[in-house]
């Protein structure tokens, strides 16, 4: 279970950027796992803190975003079943300043302007979460598809 921040100020989105599978960088939004026993509301503040330099309050939660995925193992031979549960979060920034991570997941924080964002490269998540915060669904859900067992 993750929790991540969707941060929209003058236009711009603020994203950390993050190693990518394979080589080169990749935009993501900042946030990331919760520890133990954490609440996920404090887990997105604690991430936007580490890998931005800045404090925020949350404002909304916009909704729920679950992946399936078989990804490697530690194992030649076993893969592993990954099924994760992501919170996004609409915040605003109440302190801090702009600092990169250091010895961290990311290594950069920035703000892009939102028609920027489609040009970057960027994990699927973004769009997701830009979605959710311009639609705002009631049910914290986008475009579901039809019921299972329909078609």
């Amino acid at each position: 279970m993750a929790a991540y921040a969707v941060c929209v100020r003058d236009g711009q989105l603020l994203l950390a950027r993050s190693p990518a599978r394979g080589g080169g960088h990749e935009w993501v939004l900042p946030g990331g796992g919760a520890e133990f026993g954490e609440d996920p509301y404090d887990t997105v503040r604690r991430e936007v803190a580490e890998e931005t330099g800045y404090q925020v309050e949350v404002t909304d939660l916009l909704g729920v975003h679950t992946n399936r995925a078989v990804l490697p193992g530690r194992f030649p031979g076993r893969a592993v079943d990954h099924h994760g549960i992501r919170l996004l979060y609409a915040v605003h920034i109440t302190g801090g300043e702009l600092r990169y991570e250091v010895a961290g997941s990311t290594d950069l924080a920035a703000w892009h302007d939102l028609d920027a964002v489609p040009g970057l490269t960027r994990v699927s998540l973004i769009d997701t979460a830009l979605r959710l915060w311009r639609d705002r669904p009631p049910t914290g859900r986008l475009d579901p598809g039809p019921p299972v067992g329909t078609r």
